[in-house]
């Protein structure tokens, strides 16, 4: 989840914002989440929490997703039909590439794909108001 504002996101002012209260927990799922550079699932993020605090359990870590999911903070996705994995919700928009031998999610951005959305949506008397793009790939053999 590389951010694509070079900011690290606010979610502790978020959450506070809405009045929930920072944990000593709930603010090591906050510092993991602004520090990851991939797409994690709520396991990898609950594994990561771990080996800081080994209190931390998972129903803290998907309480904590969903608080950030409600504001707004975070995306969730559902790539391939796997587990539900996040990303910052900040920053500008990007489509992903998804390795379907690896799992590993490629953020990209194509002016080009852009704009032939725009076209196609015009030509159908529509304006696009969201959307999202999921390519699933396989790596080419290099020879």
């Amino acid at each position: 989840m590389k951010h694509a504002s070079n900011q690290k996101p606010e979610y502790e002012k978020e959450l506070r914002k809405a009045g929930v209260r920072i944990t000593r927990p709930r603010r090591i799922i906050l510092d993991i989440l602004s520090s990851t550079e991939d797409h994690p699932d709520a396991m990898k993020i609950f594994h990561r929490a771990i080996e800081i605090d080994n209190s931390i359990s998972l129903s803290t870590v998907y309480r904590t997703m969903n608080l950030l999911e409600d504001l707004g903070a975070i995306h969730r996705h559902a790539f391939n039909g796997g587990p539900s994995r996040f990303e910052q919700a900040h920053g500008d928009h990007h489509d992903h590439l998804i390795d379907i031998d690896t799992g590993a999610v490629i953020e990209f951005k194509s002016d080009k794909i852009e704009k032939l959305q725009e076209e196609i949506a015009k030509s159908l008397g529509y304006d696009i108001v969201h959307h999202r793009l999921e390519l699933y790939a396989r790596k080419t053999e290099q020879k």
